[in-house]
C-alpha cells in the first residue's frame, strides 16, 4: 500500500463495498465506490427500481443555541428562517468575493437547532468559514467523523424501505424529514431529500449501525431489484436533472446568479448576509455569464474543461460537466456562457479535441419523468 493509499479516509462501509466487488476510487480525500457492475445498469437501477448509495462521506455540523439562527442566516443566501422543525432547506455559502464557498442542505431539527450537511471535499473550509463568523456565541459541532449516511433513491424507496420503519413514508414531503425508527434503530433522520430526480431517501445514523442499517436496506430492497450504485452514476443521474456539483458547476469563483442559483438567494431576507450588496448589485447590472445546460447534435461526448465556441469560432465559455445521459440517450452538460448565447435553442459548438461538435443551448432538466 502505498503512503496516498494510507492517508485515504474510509467509510464505515469499506468492507462491505470490497465484498460486494466495488471498483474503488480517491474521491474527497476517501476511499469510495464508483461502480460495481457498470454505470449503465447501476444508473437504470435507480430510475427504474432502487437503489442505495453509501455518501457518508458527506460532513454533518449542528449548530445550536439562542443565536444559531442568526449565525447560519449571515453565512447562507437561502433564508432559513423560513424552515420549521422537520423541514430542510437547499441552500449554498458566498465567500465575500463573489462566489460560492460551498452548496449545502439545512435541517431544522427543533427549536435553535440544525443540522448542516456539506460536501465531503469542503468539510475543513467549510467548518473553517462559519467559524471564522460566529461572533454570535452559537454552539459548533463537527459531527462528520460521528455519521454515516445512505441514499436509498429511485421510484420503488417507499414501497421498498416501508418494512423497516414505523413512520409512513409516504407521507414525507420533498425536503422534509422525520426522526424515528428505521432498520431496528431509533433517533435516525429519514429525510425525503436525494440527488437523482427519482426520488427516494436519506438515511442518517451513526457509525456504529451503519453495517447492520445497510444490510437491511439491501435485504428489504431485494424484492424491489434493489442494489448497491457508485458514485459515478450519482453523477450521470444528478447531470441528467441539471444540478449542479461543487468543484465542477459552482466554487470559489462563480457567483449563485451566474450559476442559476437565484431562487435560493433571496436578497429580500431580512437578514444581512455575506455578498448580500454585491449580489444586489450583480442581479441589477445583470451577469456577464450563465450556467446554461446544452445538448450535443454531433456525436461526441462533453468533459470539463472543453471549450464553447460561436458558429464564428470565437470562445464563449467552457464545459463544466458532461456525459452522456443513460436515460435521455443523449450527450449532455452543463456550462459557462456569455449572456447574450444562453438563450434556449442557441446555437452552440462544443470544441472536442480540436473539432468544433454543433450542439444546443436547453434549459434542465434533460430528463423528465
Amino acid at each position: 500500500m502505498d503512503s496516498k493509499s494510507i492517508k485515504m479516509k474510509k467509510t464505515p462501509l469499506y468492507n462491505k463495498h470490497i465484498e460486494l466487488g466495488a471498483k474503488m476510487v480517491p474521491f474527497a480525500g476517501f476511499e469510495m465506490p464508483v461502480q460495481y457492475n457498470g454505470v449503465k445498469a447501476e444508473h437504470e437501477t435507480v430510475r427504474e427500481h432502487v437503489g442505495v448509495f453509501d455518501v457518508s462521506h458527506m460532513g454533518e455540523f449542528l449548530i445550536s443555541g439562542e443565536d444559531a439562527l442568526s449565525l447560519i442566516q449571515k453565512v447562507t443566501t437561502n433564508d432559513v428562517s423560513k424552515i420549521t422543525p422537520g423541514r430542510a432547506q437547499y441552500n449554498c455559502m458566498p465567500n465575500g468575493k463573489g462566489g460560492i464557498v460551498d452548496d449545502l442542505i439545512i435541517y431544522m431539527l427543533d427549536n435553535n437547532k440544525y443540522l448542516l450537511v456539506v460536501n465531503a471535499s469542503n468539510i475543513e473550509k467549510d467548518w473553517d468559514w462559519i467559524s471564522s463568523h460566529n461572533t454570535f456565541g452559537a454552539t459548533m459541532e463537527n459531527l462528520s467523523d460521528d455519521y454515516a449516511l445512505f441514499a436509498v433513491q429511485g421510484p420503488k424507496a417507499v414501497e421498498a424501505m416501508q418494512s423497516l420503519t414505523s413512520e409512513d413514508l409516504s407521507a414525507i414531503k420533498y425536503y422534509h424529514f422525520k426522526t424515528g425508527d428505521f432498520a431496528g434503530f431509533n433517533n435516525i433522520i429519514i429525510s425525503a431529500t436525494g440527488y437523482t430526480g427519482s426520488g427516494g431517501f436519506e438515511i442518517y445514523c451513526s457509525n456504529e449501525q451503519a453495517e447492520q442499517i445497510w444490510d437491511k436496506i439491501l435485504e428489504a430492497g431485494k424484492d424491489f431489484n434493489i442494489k448497491p450504485i457508485g458514485l459515478a452514476a450519482r453523477d450521470t443521474l444528478r447531470l441528467e436533472m441539471g444540478f449542479c456539483l461543487y468543484g465542477n458547476d459552482i466554487d470559489d469563483t462563480t457567483s449563485p446568479l451566474e450559476a442559476g442559483l437565484g431562487w435560493i438567494t433571496k436578497l429580500d431576507k431580512d437578514a444581512d448576509f455575506i455578498d448580500k450588496d454585491f449580489l444586489i448589485q450583480q442581479k441589477e447590472q445583470g451577469v456577464q455569464r450563465k450556467l446554461v445546460g446544452f445538448e450535443l447534435i454531433d456525436r461526441g461526448i462533453p468533459r470539463n474543461g472543453y471549450e464553447i465556441i460561436d458558429k464564428d469560432g470565437n470562445i464563449i465559455g467552457n464545459v463544466t460537466s458532461g456525459t452522456m445521459g443513460p436515460s435521455v440517450n443523449k450527450a449532455i452538460g452543463l456550462g459557462y456562457i456569455k449572456t447574450p448565447f444562453s438563450k434556449p435553442e442557441t446555437e452552440i459548438f462544443i470544441r472536442v479535441r480540436n473539432k468544433d461538435l454543433k450542439a444546443k443551448v436547453v434549459r434542465p432538466p434533460f430528463y423528465k419523468k
